[in-house]
């Protein structure tokens, strides 16, 4: 009997294991909801989230996200279904970290990058005129960051330039701060793989289809809260394959039990054989964005003097780099959208993704030409 017990307890746990099905977890009972293509360390299993997507909770039960190439960031909220993460500095001191901000070898991205310039003032020529940021001013010296050139070449005189460089921002254009920010506003990152966006709309959650391949699936759970209750499992199961395999078990045990009361002469030698497993080879997580082909069918030309683009607003910056045109550069346009930008830029934008960098819309192939304006 006890056989038979050993033997339905593991056959139980194989269907809950292979089922993929894995409970939503968070670090407190207040704390955010983590499910897949996240994955909370320890409390759920190796399965349940997508590679690269590992969160943990920290000593005051906080979500925590770490980024390979820049250390740990604090969780405030994940949007499923425009899939972004929010995250923010634990010491409050956000513009420090984004001084050496790098997302390499993450699967994560910033929805665009804005250049700010990053200035060490006396605290008697900007204070109560300029935004500062505290956390890195003290009391004869003001550190402030500004996206406005003319701002940080007429404080050039009077204060020391520390750096500048590409900060990530919500949008490709932030209006407002033009003369001095604090940057102390959470970083908002998205991913593109894996696409879940279709089934989130649909009510659905995402997962892998079974616990050893990497093919995602859309699953309708009635119940999406914090934690699904042991006895609801164990009902489906029941209803579903635990009483066709009580069955099952009853007859293996009962047939093995015969078979040992055999004598031992008229047992048949057992042959030994060895099983190669076969393991499920990993498809490539394939890039979403566009191919050559279809990036070099939209529409680019070459700016001449006037300066004047041939669709859409006439803007003088590429919203990618933040440089402005010249004559003589090659731009091309997005077609669904008419937004313009360097050649350049916009290439490798949409090797990466399938969508407008300014308006996020999915251009549809335009029309081959290149012309002089």
């Amino acid at each position: 009997m006890d056989n038979l017990e050993t033997f339905f307890l593991f056959f139980l746990l194989s269907i809950i294991h292979a089922s993929g099905y894995c409970p939503i977890s968070s670090c407190s009972r207040d704390d955010i909801s983590v499910r897949f293509p996240f994955r909370l360390e320890g409390p759920q299993p190796q399965y349940c989230g997508y590679p690269g997507f590992n969160l943990s909770c920290n000593n005051q039960s906080k979500t925590v996200l770490k980024l390979p190439c820049s250390g740990d960031f604090l969780v405030r909220g994940i949007n499923y279904l425009t899939q972004q993460i929010q995250v923010y500095d634990s010491d409050n001191c956000l513009p420090k970290r984004l001084l050496s901000f790098n997302l390499s070898g993450s699967p994560f991205v910033a929805a665009a990058y804005h250049n700010y310039t990053f200035l060490s003032c006396p605290t008697q020529i900007v204070e109560s005129r300029l935004t500062t940021i505290d956390c890195l001013s003290n009391s004869t010296t003001s550190v402030l960051a500004t996206a406005s050139m003319s701002i940080a070449d007429s404080l050039s005189t009077s204060c020391r330039i520390i750096i500048t460089l590409p900060i990530p921002v919500s949008w490709p254009f932030q209006y407002g701060e033009e003369f001095s920010s604090a940057l102390q506003d959470d970083l908002r990152l998205t991913w593109y793989s894996p696409a879940c966006e279709e089934c989130e709309q649909q009510g659905g959650i995402c997962g892998f289809k079974t616990n050893n391949t990497r093919e995602i699936g859309c699953f309708d759970y009635s119940n999406t809260g914090r934690s699904t209750s042991a006895l609801q499992i164990f009902r489906v199961i029941c209803l579903s394959v635990a009483i066709p395999s009580i069955v099952l078990a009853a007859g293996i045990v009962t047939f093995a039990f015969v078979f040992d009361r055999r004598p031992q002469q008229t047992r048949p030698q057992a042959n030994q054989t060895s099983d190669t497993a076969t393991v499920s080879p990993q498809p490539t997580i394939s890039m979403v964005g566009l191919d050559e082909a279809t990036i070099e069918s939209y529409e680019k030309v070459v700016l001449g003097e006037s300066m004047r683009l041939p669709t859409g607003p006439n803007n003088n910056t590429c919203a990618i780099c933040l440089s402005e045109y010249c004559s003589k550069d090659t731009l091309r346009c997005i077609p669904a959208c008419n937004h313009w930008f360097h050649v350049g830029c916009i290439d490798k934008w949409l090797r990466m993704n399938n969508s407008c960098p300014v308006c996020r819309n999915s251009p549809s192939p335009g029309h081959i030409g290149s012309q002089n304006v």
